[in-house]
């Protein structure tokens, strides 16, 4: 089958490797109708992780089960189905408290697994025609059947279940006010979730005029970090602090100058967030970094600022997201018209223009921000 794999640093490619298969009676082959393409994707694709060359990438994943094990029940040849991006086992002590993004089962002696990425287990990518799925009765979240909101479905796999994993872990509740750092794709749906949630002001921090548009057209209030400090520009507007703050940057945080500052987000937070208000930290931070700006960086060792955290008695949760524990309700807010996060979408392409996709979404170029994949296209 064609996939895309990763051949060092800005470089992947369209190639033929061997086609999945049934490796144990709890496994599905499912045949990809939609893949995305993540912004976790492109801190492998810069070399900033300690991927190695072969990977192929994919954590985005729909499509229909086209051969089951003998042991699954829950879905069969033809079903259609979107996958968390979490590979879990579904019976471990995190499984079975929803945790299932540490799951203990599938990548030891790690806590958590993943389609195509580095250190999250020997898990294929489904950046491909074809994907094997493991413990499939957890792992397959059914869909109706037909091709009626494919994109939507497809953001289920991980950043609209990221998104509201943030709000989650932020505790936004109706009627507060949120900020958000960060407007790509993981953002866009932390914002939106707010909304979704009951959020009376959602403020939405970034530098891309064309993000900061999308944000605003969700009922967001765009920031623009490089006309101010957007810390200040939030307590202009508001009186004060947010009652609540979401990290969807991660390590990568740069100044509006360009210079690389991987704890900048966290410490804005801590500014922009009132007294006793709360953070949910769903950007990406790494123990290893080989690109990081200074050794401490490298290593994961940040500057925080944990004394004003501490003397403003804030709260943080931070991880990746626990994606089952999310994809049935959410499900049925896009089913029953509620939620639509396909708004995020901006590109469908064949799986050959993967390459060119890549390297325009590295470059931040308009249009590429939500590109999502059609193998069969």
């Amino acid at each position: 089958m064609k996939a895309v794999v990763y051949r060092g640093p800005q470089r992947v490619d369209v190639e033929e490797v061997g086609d999945p298969r049934i490796e144990s009676p709890t496994d599905v082959v499912v045949r990809i109708t939609s893949t995305a393409i993540c912004g976790s994707d492109l801190h492998m694709y810069e070399g900033r992780t300690a991927a190695e060359p072969g990977i192929v990438f994919g954590h985005e994943n729909m499509g229909t089960v086209e051969e089951a094990g003998t042991a699954v029940t829950g879905v069969r040849p033809g079903d259609r189905v979107v996958m968390p991006f979490n590979v879990a086992c579904g019976f471990c002590p995190n499984c079975r408290a929803r945790k299932s993004a540490f799951c203990l089962t599938v990548n030891p002696p790690g806590a958590g697994g993943a389609y195509g990425y580095v250190g999250m287990g020997p898990y294929k990518g489904g950046q491909a025609e074809y994907l094997r799925v493991p413990f499939a009765d957890y792992n397959c979240v059914p869909l109706p059947a037909g091709s009626e909101h494919e994109n939507d479905f497809a953001m289920l796999a991980d950043i609209f279940a990221t998104g509201y994993h943030a709000t989650e872990l932020a505790g936004v509740s109706p009627g507060e006010t949120v900020a958000v750092y960060g407007a790509g794709p993981v953002g866009q749906m932390a914002a939106y979730s707010a909304v979704l949630r009951g959020a009376a002001s959602v403020y939405v921090v970034d530098k891309v005029a064309h993000r900061l548009e999308l944000a605003k057209s969700i009922g967001a209030v765009p920031i623009d970090y490089s006309q101010g400090d957007p810390t200040e520009q939030i307590r202009d507007r508001n009186g004060g602090g947010t009652d609540k703050g979401i990290d969807a940057v991660g390590y990568q945080a740069t100044v509006a100058q360009g210079e690389e500052q991987p704890a900048l987000v966290l410490n804005n937070l801590v500014e922009t967030v009132r007294a006793t208000g709360a953070l949910g930290i769903v950007g990406l931070y790494l123990p290893s970094d080989p690109g990081a700006p200074d050794d401490n960086a490298a290593q994961g060792r940040l500057l925080f600022d944990v004394g004003k955290f501490f003397e403003k008695g804030l709260r943080m949760g931070t991880g990746q997201a626990d994606s089952r524990m999310y994809s049935d309700h959410l499900r049925e807010l896009i089913t029953s018209g509620r939620a639509q996060p396909s708004f995020v979408v901006s590109k469908e392409l064949p799986l050959r223009d993967a390459p060119d996709a890549y390297a325009r979404f590295d470059r931040r170029e308009e249009g590429y921000s939500k590109v999502v994949l059609k193998p069969a296209a």
